[in-house]
This record gives C-alpha cells, structure tokens and sequence, in this order.
C-alpha cells in the first residue's frame, strides 16, 4: 500500500510538471504520460531544437529529481504515522477478567503454617466433605505444610470458544514459603457476575527454586519470587462471552491516549479510504465510522482494512518524571525559554566516633577510676561549586538535551531542576512526577 501510495504521488507530480510546461517531451522519446490536453490546432513555428541527447538527459535528471523529492516528502511523513490497531481498540471487544480461590497440594512442607492459616483447613475440610470423606477429628492435625490457599487469576479474551485454553496466574493467600513443586487443584473461575467462564487446574510453574533446609546451622538458597507462579494453559474456557460483530451498522474506535487532533487525523484517514462522511470524531477518545455498503455484513474486512491504515499520532508536551529511580523522560515536544539556570549540591557528613575514657588509679585513696564512652562527633558540610548557565530558547527535542546537559548534572538533580523550570514558567510542558 504505501508504495501504491509513493507511485500516486510521482506520477502526479509529473502530471503536473508536464501540464504546466516545466517538462517537455522529446520527439525522439515515447511519451511517458498521457497529456491531459488537446494539441493546438494551428501550427506553430517550431522553435529551436536542442540536440534530443540534451534534452533526454535533462529529462532523465528532472523525473529523478522530482521522484528524489517525492520519496523523500513521502518517507518524512510515513516515518511518523502508525497503524489504527496500535493506538486505538474497538469498542465491545475487550477482555474479562475472571477469579477465583483453589488449593495447591503437593508441597514439600513449604505451605500454610497453622498460625495464619486457619481458612486453608476449612477449605481442605469443605473440599473432602464434598468428596464423601466425613472428617471428625480436630481441624488443626489437618494442616500437614503441604497445601497452600491461592488465588487463581486469568483474563478471558474476546471471540474465544469453549474448549480452548487460558494461562492461568496462581498467588499465595496465607503464609506459604513457596510454591515449588505444587500442583492446582479445580478451580472454578468466575467473573463479576458470578458466573463460571473457565476452570482451572495443573501443576504451577515458579520459574525459580527454594533450596536448602534453613534453621540452625541450615542455609537457604532462593531464586525468583516464590508466592506465585503461573499454569500454563491450565484452565479451559467452559462458556464464551458473545460479541456478535455481524449486525452491527457502525464501529466505534476507542484511542488508548485521548487527543483531539489524534482523532481527526484518524477520521480523515477512514474518510480517506471508505469515502467522505464515513467516519466522525464524537471526542478526543471516540471516532465513529458507519459501514459502507460494500462492507455490509463484512465487518471483520471492514475492521482489518480500517486498523491497517496510518494515523500521525500527535501528542502533548509532556515531562514524566520518577523521583524514586531517578527516570526522566522528555516527550518530543517538550520546548524550553530563554532562562538562567544554577544548580549546586550541599552535602552535610555527620561521623561519629565512640572512644573509650579509662582513668589511672590514684596514688592516694581507694577510689578508682570508672570507665567511659565519649562520642566524638565530627559534622563536616561541603557546598558543590556551580555557575550561572544561560539557556537559549529551544526549538526541538535535541536542543533541549543539549541544554540540559550543558548543566553538568545527574538524573536526580535534572528532577529539582525541572521542576523550577516549570515553577519560572520556562519549561513548555507538562511535568508529571509519579
């Protein structure tokens, strides 16, 4: 498609040019256009002739100057747009998320412990009443260390049939060291309304081991987290949520980062390729297309043919900034003004030094010298040597790193700074700190 596109936008450039006279075709040349105009009727005197040699060079370079301007406009504009399906879902066709509680049995005593998990022996008891086994000894000799209470997670995608299978999250509830080894028991797994979409059951996988026996004189070893771990395709889809795509007369395209002028720009793309009024921006989130007749009871190939197209996503100017890790990250918008900027670290070292005071005994008397601990505190603060920077006004994204990094100083620093920036008005964006 895009090079169908690229080859549309040569030839009507040379349409253009050859209308317009900047062209002309050679007698000894096949035409390479058709001419959209008639041949005058009178004849003219015929002016003079170049050698064909020249002109079939000049030629030559124009068409491949014309087709150099062409691809290069025609790159710099498709480098920045991106599909439909990359930025945007389909109203109605979503997943679900679905829950529920099981038990892991077969651990290696690395389960529920007594204190803690008190539910983990109604649920073994509840669980073996059910299978006939009447229990009537006391709960608490039930608890071996070898079951553990989970909570079982998945999410039900749409379009999906019964009988096909699911990834299955299983997360510890009580005390249980690990997981290792542990196979998950039928789990039934409904969604908000109570109803049960899939059941689950397999043995869990950690992707990590515990190793060792711990305790006195024991050691331990472990890798990765060893309170969750995943089934794969442990649970089977056992009712389908209905989507029923075929009788719908329009589409509503959901964008995943609301943008009012994102919106247009995806309207006049399906305007573009299904016909003018088909699609309506109704805000910066939603933009509704209308089947064409063509597309009448073909909505699948209306949906595919529609999230295939390019969109040039437009964003606002925007700083995220994580003050835990240090993360800085500038949108590509992000502008600053002409300002001055100063930044200096104050560092205060506080060292403490315990010291031992043991007196001689005295010549006369019997009192002796009593033993003490004096602290020697030394406190030591120490100013980093900054200078005044001026910042010129910035025009693109690499001129705002380069005057950033002309102040000399760390991601963490670049925090504080930003955030003065913002406060003098200088920084042209939004400045979000999570």
């Amino acid at each position: 498609m895009r090079r169908t596109k690229e080859r549309l936008l040569i030839m009507q450039s040379l349409r253009l040019m050859m209308s317009s006279g900047v062209v002309r075709t050679a007698d000894v040349d096949p035409a390479v256009l058709p001419r959209p105009w008639s041949p005058p009727a009178a004849a003219k005197p015929e002016p003079a002739k170049t050698p064909a040699v020249s002109r079939h060079v000049l030629r030559r370079a124009l068409i491949g100057m014309v087709a150099g301007l062409v691809f290069w406009f025609a790159g710099s504009s498709m480098a920045e747009a991106v599909r439909v399906k990359d930025v945007a879902t389909i109203e109605g066709v979503r997943e679900n998320q679905l829950i529920g509680y099981g038990l892991v049995v077969g651990l290696d005593r690395t389960g529920d412990q007594v204190i803690g998990g008190q539910f983990t022996i109604q649920a073994m008891m509840s669980m073996l009443n059910k299978m006939g086994i009447n229990l009537v000894i006391d709960p608490i000799q039930l608890l071996t260390r070898n079951i553990a209470s989970v909570m079982v997670t998945a999410k039900l995608p749409p379009f999906v049939k019964p009988g096909m299978t699911l990834d299955a999250i299983v997360s510890s509830m009580a005390n249980a060291k690990s997981l290792q080894g542990g196979t998950l028991l039928m789990t039934p797994l409904k969604a908000p309304n109570q109803q049960v979409f899939a059941v689950a059951q397999g043995p869990v996988s950690i992707g990590g081991f515990l190793g060792g026996t711990g305790g006195a004189g024991g050691a331990t070893v472990t890798k990765n987290h060893q309170a969750a771990g995943v089934v794969p395709a442990g649970a089977i889809v056992e009712r389908e949520v209905v989507v029923d795509i075929e009788t719908w007369e329009s589409v509503s395209v959901l964008l995943r980062h609301p943008d009012f002028t994102t919106a247009i720009r995806t309207a006049e793309a399906i305007d573009g390729t299904f016909g003018k009024g088909t699609a309506v921006p109704v805000n910066a989130g939603m933009v509704k297309a209308t089947l064409p007749a063509t597309f009448r009871g073909r909505v699948v190939e209306y949906i595919a043919t529609m999230e295939g197209l390019d969109v040039s996503v437009d964003v606002a100017a925007k700083v995220v900034v994580n003050e835990r890790t240090g993360t800085v990250v500038l949108g590509e918008h992000v502008r600053l003004s002409t300002c001055a900027i100063s930044h200096g670290n104050l560092t205060i070292s506080v060292k403490n030094t315990l010291n031992v005071s043991q007196p001689p005994a005295p010549v006369v008397g019997s009192t002796q010298g009593q033993t003490t601990v004096t602290p020697d505190v030394q406190t030591e603060v120490k100013e980093q040597e900054s200078r005044l920077i001026v910042v010129d006004q910035t025009v693109t994204l690499g001129d705002v790193v380069r005057a950033l990094n002309a102040v000399g100083v760390t991601p963490r620093d670049l925090v504080a700074i930003l955030s003065a920036l913002r406060a003098a008005g200088a920084l042209q964006a939004n400045l979000e700190i999570v």
